[in-house]
C-alpha cells in the first residue's frame, strides 16, 4: 500500500465511525484552541504592557527619598535638581512636590492628587496632548501664578456641564484658573487622569512647605530623562555621584535617595509576560495530552473491534509494516483535523477575548506551528502502542477471533 491508500483507509474507518471519531477529536481540540487563545491573549497583555511602559519612556529615571536612610525627612531638592543638569548623560530633569489635596469648583468636589511641577515637566512625561487650553510655563512658576492644569478625569468630575478653560478651582481655600485640560492618558502606569498640576513655586509656597535637613524646600521626586536608552546605566552612576556630593554621602549604603530605571520596569514586565504566557501554554498542553490519552483509548478499541479484519488482511498478504501504518495514520489523522479545528476555535477565542479585555490577541504563526505539531506529536506517540498491537496480532488468532 501506498501513502495516498493508506490515508484513503484510515479516513474511511474513521467516517464508519463519524461520531466516536469527533468525540475523539475533541481533547485535542480543545487542547490547540485552548494553547493558541491562552498565547495569544498572553501575548497581547506582554504587547499592552509594553507599548504602555514605552510610552512613558525607557530613557526616564526617577529619584525619590529613602526615608530609612533620611531619618524621615525629605532629601530632594531644587538644587539637586540644577545639579543634575550638568550630568553629561542627561538630557532634561524635572521635579514634582505632590499630595492629596480637596479640589472644589462651584458645587462640586473631589478629592485628587495635586502636584506642583516644574515647568517642563508636562513634555517630560509625554503630557502634550491636550483637549482645550495648553500647560504651564516658566513664568507661570517665576510669578507663582495660580493656574492649573486637569487630568481628564478631574476635569470631568469638576466640570461635568461647563467648559473647564477660563473658570476657577479651589484648592486649600485659593482660587486657580484652569489653563489647561489633558487628553486622557489610559495608562494603568503613569495615572495623570486624575491628578491636577500647579507650578511648583506655587505649590511650595502655599500647599507644601516640608523643608530638607539643610533648610531647603524639598520636592517629592525629580525625573530625569537619560540621552537614550543606551546610556541609561551611564546616566544612573552620573546621576548617583552627583547627589551623593550635594547631600555629603560617602557610603553607598548611607543614600538618602533611590532611583528607579523605566527600562528596569520593562525588562521585569517582558519577564514576567514570558513566564506568564509559558505557565498559560504548559496548563493548555495538559489537555493536549488528555486527548492524545483519549485517542489511544478509541484506537485500542478500535484494534479490539477490527481484530477479524486485521486477520483478514494478514491472510490476504498484508505485511506488519502496512497494519502498523494503517492504524497509526488513522491515530495521526485524528489528531490532525482536530488541530486544525482547534486552531479555528483558538483564533476565535483570541478575537472575542481581546476585544472584550481591549488587548491586541494577535495569534502568532510560531503558536500555530508548535501547536499543530505538538498535535501531531500527540497523534504519533499514542497510536504508536495500539498500531504496534495491530501489527502483531497472529492471523489465525485473529480470524478465530470472535
Amino acid at each position: 500500500m501506498n501513502l495516498r491508500e493508506i490515508l484513503q483507509t484510515a479516513l474511511d474507518s474513521l467516517m464508519a465511525n463519524k461520531l466516536r471519531a469527533i468525540l475523539t477529536m475533541m481533547g485535542v481540540i480543545i487542547g490547540v484552541a485552548a494553547v493558541i487563545g491562552l498565547l495569544a491573549i498572553g501575548n497581547g497583555v506582554s504587547s499592552s504592557i509594553t507599548d504602555e511602559i514605552t510610552a512613558i519612556g525607557t530613557n526616564q529615571i526617577t529619584i525619590s527619598t529613602d526615608l530609612d536612610n533620611s531619618n524621615g525627612y525629605p532629601a530632594l531638592s531644587l538644587d539637586d535638581l540644577t545639579a543634575l543638569q550638568q550630568a553629561p548623560s542627561v538630557s532634561d530633569v524635572a521635579a514634582t512636590v505632590q499630595g492629596n489635596q480637596e479640589v472644589i469648583a462651584g458645587g462640586d468636589a473631589i478629592n485628587a492628587t495635586v502636584a506642583g511641577v516644574t515647568a517642563n515637566y508636562l513634555a517630560l512625561n509625554n503630557l502634550t496632548d491636550f483637549q482645550s487650553g495648553d500647560g504651564l510655563n516658566q513664568n507661570d512658576s517665576d510669578i507663582k501664578a495660580r493656574v492649573a492644569v486637569l487630568g481628564s478625569d478631574a476635569a470631568a468630575d469638576l466640570f461635568p456641564n461647563e467648559y473647564p478653560i477660563g473658570n476657577t478651582i479651589k484648592i486649600n481655600g485659593a482660587g486657580y484658573e484652569v489653563v489647561g485640560v489633558l487628553e486622557a492618558s489610559g495608562s494603568s502606569f503613569a495615572d495623570s487622569d486624575g491628578n491636577i498640576y500647579i507650578p511648583m513655586s506655587t505649590a511650595q509656597s502655599r500647599l507644601y512647605t516640608t523643608r530638607t535637613r539643610d533648610g531647603d524646600k524639598a520636592v517629592s521626586a525629580i525625573t530625569a530623562l537619560a540621552v537614550n536608552s543606551e546610556v541609561g546605566d551611564t546616566a544612573i552612576v552620573e546621576i548617583t555621584e552627583i547627589l551623593r556630593d550635594q547631600h555629603g554621602i560617602v557610603y553607598a549604603a548611607d543614600d538618602d535617595f533611590t532611583i528607579f530605571n523605566q527600562a528596569d520596569l520593562l525588562d521585569t514586565a517582558n519577564t514576567i509576560s514570558s513566564l506568564l504566557s509559558g505557565f498559560l501554554g504548559a496548563i493548555a498542553g495538559i489537555s493536549l495530552l488528555v486527548g492524545g490519552i483519549g485517542i489511544m483509548n478509541i484506537m485500542m478499541v478500535s484494534v479490539t473491534e477490527r481484530t477479524r479484519e486485521i486477520g483478514i488482511r494478514k491472510a490476504l498478504g498484508a505485511l506488519k509494516a502496512n497494519i502498523l501504518a494503517q492504524f497509526l495514520s488513522e491515530s495521526l489523522v485524528l489528531s490532525l483535523v482536530g488541530g486544525f479545528i482547534g486552531i479555528i476555535f483558538g483564533w476565535l477565542i483570541a478575537s472575542v477575548a481581546g476585544n472584550a479585555l481591549g488587548l491586541t490577541a494577535a495569534v502568532e504563526p510560531g503558536t500555530v506551528a508548535l501547536s499543530v505539531g505538538f498535535a501531531a506529536s500527540v497523534g504519533i506517540i499514542f497510536g504508536i502502542y495500539p498500531a504496534w498491537r495491530a501489527s502483531n496480532l497472529r492471523p489465525i488468532e485473529a480470524l478465530r477471533y470472535e
